[in-house]
């Protein structure tokens, strides 16, 4: 085991605990820093190809650690596995699954691989999608109501097991030997579900991370629709249902937690009854605890929200025979939103605010127009002062050149006609 020297203390190695190879079922190994740990026992946990994993004993005391190729004991011959998870964890690994290696054949692990076993190793895995192919089509032609999903060859390419999903019960023993015949390997059929096949598949959920089935699930527990109508969820198969198509395993996390909550609720067929008329549940509200009220069974007419607690006192007074004048005990008050809901907002503030610059828009070019209606004004008054001014100029030139007129004729009219004396 390797560490690294930062700011005065000890990191342990990220090969060991599993940080730098994430891979589906990871384990993180959180003593992998202590050497009383890693020899506390000799049992390896190797995984294969997607999820199968196996636990074998290291008897030969081989150094192994996170991440090594080895090759391991099966029937026959060896398979090629990765070395997981050392230590202690292997044994609480072991208790979690009910290995019970008392009860079971032990097996042990050769050595590490060695670059022929790599070979033959990448060679078996590259026969595998034709293999699988090919399997389909047999089981085709067999009329077989099966559907093969995968292939894994084993390390030496002595076995191969073909993972198969059907609905009921198949007799495949006339396909066995038809494969046998055509691959020449021994077989070995194991049915899985629909779940299990999403998980050695992948991919990424709707949640936006990796699905549980291939991160961290090993056992699969039946989901029902009654827990989405615990929850409260749309019965929509397009959004309950997983990649696998059956019903999210999410549903089921929360479910205990809204049966839990729902026990203080009153029972939907309970009727309130009031002077009025009778008021029959619709809908509940298990975060704000409050009970929605119909005066029809099937639809939202006359809807009243009243409290759970007042909801359980009408129903305590109903039982001795009276009847309350109304379910609510004050009037309903629309209570401002204080985190401003966007949808339950007045979308007419957009509509104020808008006439608001509008009318300061108006009142701006109303004045400019007052504005430029003065100037207009006052320069048509300079001009009429201007244009009378000149007029009067202008008669006044008139008349001066009239007079000047007028003396010359009357001197030329003297100097024609002299005075007879």
């Amino acid at each position: 085991m390797t560490y690294k020297l930062q700011n005065n203390g000890f990191l342990m190695s990220t090969r060991a605990c599993g940080c730098a190879k994430i891979k589906k079922l990871n384990t993180f190994d959180w003593l992998c820093d202590l050497p009383e740990a890693q020899a506390s026992t000799d049992y390896v946990e190797v995984q294969f190809k997607n999820t199968r994993k196996g636990y074998y004993l290291n008897s030969n005391k081989i150094p192994l650690q996170r991440g090594d190729l080895v090759a391991v004991e099966s029937s026959p011959g060896h398979d090629i596995g990765e070395v997981t998870l050392t230590g202690y964890l292997v044994l609480k690994q072991m208790k979690k699954v009910n290995y019970r290696y008392e009860q079971q054949e032990v097996r042990r692990i050769y050595r590490k691989a060695r670059p022929v076993d790599l070979d033959k190793y990448a060679e078996s895995k590259a026969r595998e999608h034709d293999t699988m192919l090919r399997a389909r089509k047999i089981a085709e032609e067999l009329k077989l109501n099966m559907k093969i999903g995968d292939v894994e060859y084993q390390g030496d390419g002595n076995k191969a097991i073909f993972y198969y999903i059907a609905d009921d019960r198949v007799d495949f023993r006339q396909l066995i030997r038809v494969l046998a015949d055509t691959f020449h390997v021994r077989i070995e059929m194991k049915q899985i579900g629909a779940r299990q096949e999403a998980g050695r598949i992948g991919g990424i959920g709707p949640c936006g991370r990796e699905m549980c089935c291939s991160a961290w699930m090993t056992n699969f527990v039946s989901v029902s629709t009654s827990a989405a109508r615990y929850q409260d969820l749309s019965l929509n198969p397009q959004k309950l249902a997983g990649q696998c198509g059956k019903l999210k395993c999410c549903l089921n996390y929360e479910t205990d937690m809204y049966v839990e909550a729902q026990k203080g609720f009153p029972a939907k067929d309970i009727v309130l009854e009031t002077k009025d008329a009778s008021y029959y549940q619709i809908k509940t509200d298990l975060f704000k605890r409050l009970v929605c009220y119909s005066t029809a069974k099937d639809s939202m007419a006359n809807v009243v929200n009243i409290p759970v607690e007042r909801a359980l006192q009408i129903i305590a007074l109903n039982k001795k025979g009276i009847r309350v004048d109304a379910l609510s005990e004050q009037p309903e008050e629309k209570s401002r939103n204080e985190f401003g809901d966007v949808l339950s907002s007045d979308l007419q503030r957009f509509d104020k605010k808008r006439n608001k610059e509008n009318k300061k828009r108006k009142d701006f070019r109303n004045n400019q127009d007052n504005n430029t209606s003065r100037e207009a004004d006052n320069r048509t008054d300079k001009n009429r002062k201007n244009r009378s001014r000149n007029r009067g100029r202008q008669n006044d030139n008139n008349n001066r050149d009239n007079s000047n007129r007028n003396r010359n004729n009357d001197h030329s009219r003297n100097q024609n006609n002299p005075d007879p004396k």
